[in-house]
C-alpha cells in the first residue's frame, strides 16, 4: 500500500477544509515551541505542505526548509507571503536526503500515519536521524489509537459531525494497524469527498522506532502547551534527541 499523496482536488481546497487549524489559538503554540527547540539553529519540516507552520515559523526568524511528496501541496505554499524565504523539495520524507544539519526536523499533524507499512514509519525517524546536529530534536505530533471507542460490531466511528464537514474512521485491517478515513465537506457549495489509509501507531511504537535510529525520547506531551501525557490523552507531541 502506497503512501498517501494529496492530489490537486484535495491540495486546492485543503486551506478551506483545515481552517480550524491555521488560527492563532492553535498554531501560536506550535510555532512557539518549535522556536524554542531550534535553539536559534535551521529546521526541517517533513510533509511540509501548504506550510501551515512553516510559514509563522519562518516568520518568528527561523531557517526553515520543507520536503513534500505532493507537488500540488507545494504549489499551493509557493503562492504565499513569505514563502520565498523556504526551500521545498519535493520527495518521499522516508529517504530524501537534503545537504546539511538541522538543530530541528518536525513531523506535525497526524502526517507520520500517511506512511502505511511499518517499515516507512522507521525509515522516517532513520532519515530524521540523519539530519540532525548531536543533540537535535525530532518532534512527532500524531493523535493515540482510538480503537476502544469502537463499539463491538461497529465498523467505524464518527470523529467529526459538523454542518459543513462529516468524518468516519474505520478500522479495516487491526493486525496491520490500517484505519481509513473518511470526509464529506461542503467547500464553496461543492460537496468534496475524500478517503485516504493511515497506519496508525502506538505510543511505545513510536520510541522503539526512535531508539532504531539512534534517537532516545525526551519529553511526550498530550499537546503543544505541554500538558501532561496521560492513559486518557488522545493525541501526543513527542520530542526525540539525538545522541551527542
Amino acid at each position: 500500500m502506497p503512501s498517501v499523496m494529496w492530489g490537486r482536488d484535495i491540495a486546492e481546497v485543503y486551506d478551506i477544509t483545515s481552517a480550524a487549524m491555521f488560527g492563532p489559538a492553535v498554531l501560536e503554540p506550535v510555532v512557539d515551541t518549535l522556536v524554542e527547540l531550534t535553539r536559534g539553529g535551521p529546521a526541517l519540516e517533513f510533509a511540509i505542505g501548504t506550510g501551515r507552520v512553516a510559514l509563522p515559523l519562518s516568520a518568528r526568524g527561523v531557517s526553515v526548509q520543507g520536503i513534500e511528496l505532493s507537488p500540488h501541496m507545494a504549489e499551493q505554499l509557493r503562492h504565499k507571503p513569505g514563502a520565498e524565504a523556504i526551500s521545498v523539495t519535493i520527495g518521499d520524507m522516508s529517504t530524501t536526503r537534503l545537504p546539511g544539519e538541522f538543530a530541528l526536523v518536525y513531523l506535525v499533524f497526524n502526517t507520520i500515519m500517511n506512511l502505511t507499512t511499518q517499515d516507512e514509519q522507521i525509515a522516517v525517524f532513520t532519515n530524521a536521524a540523519a539530519h540532525l546536529v548531536p543533540g537535535g530534536v525530532f518532534v512527532v505530533e500524531v493523535l493515540v489509537p482510538q480503537l476502544h471507542r469502537l463499539p463491538p460490531t461497529e465498523l467505524g466511528r464518527v470523529f467529526t459531525m459538523d454542518d459543513d464537514h462529516v468524518g468516519i474512521e474505520t478500522f479495516e485491517d487491526v493486525e496491520g494497524q490500517i484505519s481509513w478515513s473518511h470526509h464529506w465537506m461542503r467547500v464553496e457549495g461543492k460537496l468534496v469527498r475524500h478517503s485516504a489509509p493511515y497506519r496508525y501507531v502506538w505510543p511505545s511504537e513510536l520510541d522503539l522506532m526512535a531508539r532504531l535510529a539512534g534517537l532516545r525520547l525526551r519529553d511526550r506531551w498530550s499537546g503543544w502547551k505541554r500538558q501532561p501525557f496521560t492513559s486518557s490523552s488522545v493525541d501526543q507531541v513527542v520530542v526525540y534527541e539525538k545522541h551527542a
